[in-house]
C-alpha cells in the first residue's frame, strides 16, 4: 500500500504546475500583445496619408459623403476617418475583417457609387510578387 501516500503528493503537485503554466503563458501573452491603438474617428483630410488596409466608400456627391460621415465616425470598428470628397476611407480597429466590414456598408450606405478594400499585403499575396512591398503596418498606412 506504499502506492496511495504518493498519488497523494503527486496528483497536488501536478495541480499546481498546470496552474503555474498556464499562468505564465497568460502572462508571456499579455507582455507580447501590442499596445492598443488610438482611436480618433473625426474627419481629417486624405492627403498626405498613403493607406494600405482600409475601406473606402465613394458617394456621388460631396453632400452625400457629408450625410454619411457623422455615422461613419461612430462606427464601433472605425478608428480613424479621412476624407477626400466625395469619398470615405476608413482604418479598422484591429481584428475587422475589412471584407465583411465593406459589405456591411454597402448595405447600410446604398448611396454609396462603390465599397472597396484596400488590402495591399493581400493584394501582394494573391499576384505572387517577387519583390512585394513592405508588409503594412497594423495602424493601415505606411
Amino acid at each position: 500500500m506504499t502506492e496511495k501516500p504518493l498519488v497523494r503528493v503527486v496528483v497536488p503537485v501536478f495541480a499546481l504546475a498546470l496552474a503555474a503554466g498556464v499562468g505564465l503563458a497568460f502572462g508571456v501573452a499579455a507582455l507580447k500583445r501590442p499596445p492598443d491603438l488610438p482611436v480618433d474617428t473625426n474627419p481629417a483630410p486624405l492627403a498626405g496619408h498613403e493607406l494600405c488596409a482600409a475601406v473606402v466608400l465613394v458617394f456621388p456627391t460631396g453632400a452625400e459623403m457629408q450625410e454619411a460621415t457623422p455615422f461613419l465616425r461612430d462606427d464601433a470598428k472605425a478608428r480613424r476617418v479621412f476624407v477626400d470628397s466625395p469619398s470615405v476611407s476608413l482604418l479598422a480597429v484591429p481584428g475587422t475583417d475589412l471584407k465583411a466590414w465593406a459589405q456591411e456598408l454597402h448595405a447600410r450606405f446604398r448611396t454609396a457609387e462603390r465599397v472597396t478594400v484596400i488590402d495591399s499585403d493581400a493584394a501582394a499575396a494573391q499576384l505572387k510578387l517577387t519583390a512585394p512591398p513592405p508588409k503594412c503596418p497594423r495602424e493601415g498606412e505606411y
